[in-house]
């Protein structure tokens, strides 16, 4: 999980996956226009809420942000153009080396077909359930099994998915915004969750791609 402050105080949460020891993949809007988040940490412990963790304050499971980085196209107006980000890390979190998250190759998902069968493993901290009487937000984390809904044309353009978000597959919600999307069962990170089409993440969930070049070369950089 990914804390992000503003003037000091705990204020936003989302998502991120690890590519590096030190190198942390989220979402643009996560990330934010230059100036917008004061500080950021991550918290390395699958149950968040329990034990010694101190959310969302820093604790003994935390590693302070050194800095971060939207794409350099990223604006808040129109955030799910360049939704990607990066999050450089205090100290390292080593994990062994086939647990990290992997890029995929330029333009990659375009071979993909829309299908019940074209899945992607969904991980974040998101509320897991909303509607106008109830919220459930465990801050757990927590994986879904969505198909890919639409690629390559309508309202993804050639920069987003849209993933199924339905009782049957999951899918992503407020929380989930950075986390990854992975193909299939792979540890390859087709895109970062990124936006809903309603206020009760139901019927579709929408994903920045990480296949286009200059992405790829944004992420890339933090990498070498």
């Amino acid at each position: 999980m990914l804390v992000m402050d503003v003037n000091g105080t705990p204020a936003f949460r989302c998502s991120a996956t690890l590519l590096a020891p030190k190198v942390v993949l989220t979402a643009g809007h996560c990330a934010g226009e230059p100036g917008e988040f004061s500080g950021m940490r991550i918290f390395t412990e699958s149950d968040v809420q329990d034990g010694n963790n101190n959310y969302p304050f820093p604790g003994p499971n935390t590693i302070e942000a050194a800095e971060w980085h939207a794409h350099p196209l990223f604006t808040e107006s129109a955030f799910f153009l360049h939704d990607v980000g990066v999050v450089l890390l205090t100290k390292a979190f080593k994990l062994p080396a086939d647990q990290y998250g992997k890029l995929p190759s330029h333009d990659q998902l375009d071979a993909l077909k829309p299908s019940s069968s074209t899945t992607f493993t969904a991980v974040g901290y998101g509320l897991q359930q909303i509607n106008p009487v109830k919220i459930q937000a465990e801050k757990i984390r927590m994986f879904a099994e969505p198909h890919l809904i639409q690629i390559d044309g309508g309202i993804v353009g050639d920069f987003s998915l849209l993933l199924s978000n339905n009782a049957s597959t999951g899918g992503t919600c407020f929380g989930d915004s950075g986390g990854p999307n992975f193909v299939g069962s792979s540890n390859v990170i087709g895109g970062v969750t990124s936006f809903g089409l309603n206020g009760t993440c139901g019927g579709t969930g929408g994903v920045f791609r990480l296949d286009r070049q200059n992405v790829l070369d944004f992420v890339g950089q933090y990498l070498r």
